[in-house]
């Protein structure tokens, strides 16, 4: 039996590979560079051009485009009204703005478990968590695969809430043959470099509700407008406009827009070699009973932005934290995600405590997120699985 690298064996490669990298060709640079050249950094064509294109990808009417995926997230709450006082729905496994974003608004976020087995919210103890309270869900398609839509959306309606996919992991990704985006009251993206696409930092909103979409213009520059038809008082001329909500700036430049246009021109590459690899992993780990395989829900075609694998405690002699040590001996590079969100200081000043989602706990106990990009090789992937298969047979309880 091998020996792992932390045991003084030879690595499974001499360079490091991290479990994310962005992919930049020609095409990205170019268009960057022509927007470089041109009279208009930000706020000029190609947000519109974005906006349109990510309404053809996705199928929604509508596409709001901001500076990074947590301004998604505060634009999306605030237009669907949360406010002091409400309570949203969300899960502990995700970053944190997923539940900051209520913060935000004086609302109180309410974590609610997971599925063991897919890891994406669990609807049933969704409803089972609704009080008069109540104003939104706020619904992580983790890794990139879809949470169980339709069931969400029939809580939603069933109760008078919003729902508010955060689909910062999901773009390319599709729910019974709909591309997510198009399916939910508003889908936030975040376009951050180890995301499917990536516009050096960058977000969007998705929605089909005119009045959402009107809102969400709003928030993303000051509460600011030139519309008349918003406006209050009479125009003085045609420089005049008026701050009719209190927004934010989070507008995204022109640069990052034509970057991301260029980028989703690629997104069917991307998403196909990512589904190679990720069939790949699972063909090899599924055949080590230390080791457990996200199952997917049959409605998701998925395009997995993490590759989570999960240790059996109970049939190795090491920890998560050890397994991840001897992967990085191997110069394998992983990553977890995530912490539950609830375990943070701010969070416990805020009074929640651990126990609340057993699932989400074992989950974070138990997981490495490992290596996944368009930009792997072939010889890559089979170092990772090296690595891995390696460290799960040598510390194999016997």
């Amino acid at each position: 039996m091998k020996k792992p690298a932390i045991e003084g064996g030879i690595p499974a490669r001499e360079t490091k590979i991290y479990y994310g990298h962005q992919y930049i060709d020609d095409a990205d640079i170019q268009a960057v560079v022509e927007v470089m050249k041109s009279d208009n950094l930000t706020c000029g064509p190609k947000i519109g051009e974005l906006e349109e294109k990510l309404c053809r990808l996705t199928g929604a009417r509508y596409a709001v485009v901001c500076s990074n995926g947590t301004a998604a997230l505060h634009m999306a709450a605030m237009a669907a009204g949360i406010t002091e006082g409400d309570e949203v729905i969300t899960t502990p496994i995700t970053f944190a703005a997923s539940a900051n974003c209520a913060l935000y608004c004086g609302a109180r976020p309410v974590f609610v478990d997971i599925d063991p087995e897919t890891y994406n919210i669990d609807p049933n103890k969704v409803e089972a968590a609704i009080t008069e309270r109540t104003k939104a869900i706020v619904a992580v398609d983790f890794t990139g695969q879809s949470v169980e839509l339709d069931r969400l959306v029939e809580i939603s309606r069933k109760h008078g809430l919003k729902l508010i996919e955060d689909g910062a992991h999901v773009i390319g990704t599709t729910y019974k043959g709909r591309a997510n985006g198009s399916i939910s009251d508003m889908t936030t993206f975040s376009f951050h470099p180890v995301k499917t696409v990536t516009g050096g930092e960058g977000g969007a909103v998705l929605t089909n509700d005119e009045m959402l979409y009107k809102k969400l213009l709003l928030y993303r520059a000051h509460g600011i407008t030139r519309d008349e038809a918003q406006m209050e008082h009479e125009t003085d001329g045609p420089w005049y406009y008026e701050q009719v909500a209190l927004g934010y700036n989070y507008r995204m430049t022109d640069i990052q827009a034509a970057l991301l246009i260029s980028q989703l021109d690629k997104l069917p590459l991307f998403r196909q070699r990512r589904k190679e690899i990720v069939a790949r992993y699972n063909e090899a780990f599924a055949r080590l009973p230390m080791l457990f395989v996200q199952k997917e829900i049959p409605d998701s075609d998925t395009t997995r932005h993490l590759y989570i694998l999960r240790i059996v405690p109970e049939k190795l002699t090491i920890d998560r934290k050890r397994f991840f040590e001897a992967l990085a001996a191997e110069n394998v590079c992983c990553n977890v995600h995530y912490i539950p969100t609830y375990y943070f200081p701010y969070y416990e000043k805020l009074g929640f405590q651990k126990g609340l989602c057993p699932n989400a706990e074992k989950l974070y106990a138990e997981m490495l997120s490992l290596p996944l990009y368009y930009g792997m090789t072939d010889a890559d992937v089979e170092s990772v699985i090296e690595a891995v298969t390696k460290i799960a047979l040598y510390y194999e309880k016997k």
